[in-house]
Parts: structure tokens; sequence; C-alpha cells
């Protein structure tokens, strides 16, 4: 099935690479580095150039913290979202918000996606979505609270879980009006999830790849990756990318990054080791 992300249109067989653009002051790997538009501009500009397909702007950081609200939220995005739409018309452009006032704002503005990192919190947003033709990424959560950290969180089957969540969400986005070509499934690794958890959902991502809907992937610099290799932030690339390689053999669509260049790469090389792709050249031992 052809994938459909607003305007935009990519084959079966297409990975892309969704760069992170924050327009927040305190996200947990920058440390708002593109707090200032001017940044953040100049950070999509890079990412473009490095061959991202998609970007995806964020104006409120997961973690806890201060409040945001949406008339806050709107300011941080929406004229921002206008001014990428403006300059980079071929690109598709995401909009991380699981608020259905802000989703709607975006959308106007020029957004192609929706990514609603919390699972459907905000029930009008696939509504949202249909009415602007928009794609829909439907993550799985658990039913956490926006903005909250995970605590002794408990599943029969986490993988199970987060098929049956992200399908119905699937579901009520297609119900709702959204195009079934623009309905994407996140299992969204540490969000509501240990780091047992996010770890059985990389082993088993291909269960979710045999659920016939393109899937997501956003490990880049996660918890998960530094409590299993007991390392920092900043030290985390190496580990975000040997997630990714498994991801990547499992059949994942779409992956979600901070580090654009590294990750295709990754990606690349197993999908010509899967003979999904042709080696870019093969001259050794034949000339």
């Amino acid at each position: 099935m052809t994938l459909l992300l607003g305007r935009h249109e990519f084959d079966d067989h297409q990975t892309l690479m969704m760069a992170i653009v924050n327009r927040t002051p305190d996200s947990f790997y920058d440390k708002g580095a593109t707090w200032a538009e001017d940044k953040a501009f100049e950070r999509v500009a890079t990412v473009v150039a490095q061959g991202a397909e998609i970007v995806d702007i964020g104006g409120i950081k997961a973690a806890p913290g201060v409040e945001i609200g949406a008339a806050e939220e709107k300011s941080r995005v929406v004229d921002f979202v206008a001014r990428v739409r403006a300059t980079h018309p071929g690109l598709v452009i995401s909009v991380d918000t699981w608020r259905a006032e802000v989703g709607d704002a975006v959308c106007r503005a020029g957004a192609d996606i929706l990514n609603d990192a919390w699972g459907g919190a905000d029930p009008e947003l696939v509504d949202v979505a249909a009415a602007h033709g928009a794609a829909m990424i439907c993550t799985h959560t658990g039913g956490a609270t926006p903005r909250t950290r995970p605590y002794r969180v408990e599943y029969d089957d986490v993988v199970a879980a987060a098929i049956a969540d992200t399908m119905a969400y699937a579901d009520r986005a297609v119900a709702a009006g959204v195009d079934p070509r623009s309905v994407v499934i996140d299992p969204a690794h540490d969000f509501g999830k240990n780091t047992f958890h996010s770890l059985e959902l990389t082993r088993r991502l291909g269960e979710m790849v045999a659920t016939g809907r393109p899937v997501l992937v956003s490990l880049s610099n996660k918890d998960f990756v530094g409590e299993s290799l007991d390392l920092p932030v900043g030290e985390r690339l190496t580990g975000t990318l040997a997630a990714t390689a498994v991801c990547a053999l499992a059949g994942a669509r779409i992956y979600r990054v901070h580090e654009v260049v590294e990750t295709r790469q990754t990606v690349d090389m197993v999908d010509v080791i899967a003979g999904r792709l042709p080696p870019m050249r093969a001259i050794r031992g034949l000339q």
C-alpha cells in the first residue's frame, strides 16, 4: 500500500527519516539548542540537506515540567510550521502534539502529519486529522497521562498490548475519516514502559510490522538505550543505531531521529543485507 502523508506519497518499499526539531527550551537531548526560532529553522535546513523526508516539530517536551497550555504550545509551533512550509514545499511536516486544538491550528498552517505521542489522550485529534486530510501516528502508551513518567507499569504481554491498542487507535482514525493509507502505528519506546518493555518491543517488532500497518520507531537516545549500556544521553548513538538495525531488519518504515545521516546509513545497510536494496555499487572482484 502506498504511504500517504498529507500531500506526499511514498512507495511501499521506502524507508523514511523523520528528523526531530524541538521548539522547546528544555528538551532532554539538545537542551534547548533549537528553542530560538532561527536556530530551529537552521536545524530544518540541515536535516533536509542530510536527506530527511520528514521533520517532526514539537512544542512541549515529553517529560514532566512546567505546565504548557494550548495557547503557549501554538505560539511555539504554528507560525514556525507556516514558515517551514513556505520554504520547503516538498518536505513532509509532522507536529508532535496530543491536543486537537493545536492539531487544527498546525494543519491550517501546513502540517501533513499529527504525531500523537500520548496514545489518543484527546479523542478529537483523529477528527482534526480527517478534516484536514492529515496523516495520523497512533502510539501505544498504556493509557499514560501526557507528560508523566512510568512507574511500576505491568503488562501481561507488552507487544500484544501495543498491537491491540495501536490497531484500535488506527481503526478509530479510519472510522473518523482518515485515509487508511495515512495511518501509522508506533510502539512508543519508553512511553508508559520500563526498559524491559522497550527491549521486548524491539526484539518482537516484526509482530507489529505483520499487522500490515506501517510502523514508526522513535529510538533516538532513549532511556532504554541508556539503561541497557549505562550511558548518559550524549553517549547513546551507538546503542541507538544497534536498536535501529534490529527494527530495520524487522521492517520498520519510519525512523524518528536526532542523527539523520548515521540512521539512514544504518537502515540502508540493513536493507542491502536483507536483499531489499541493491548495493550502491558492486565492483569488487568483478573488474
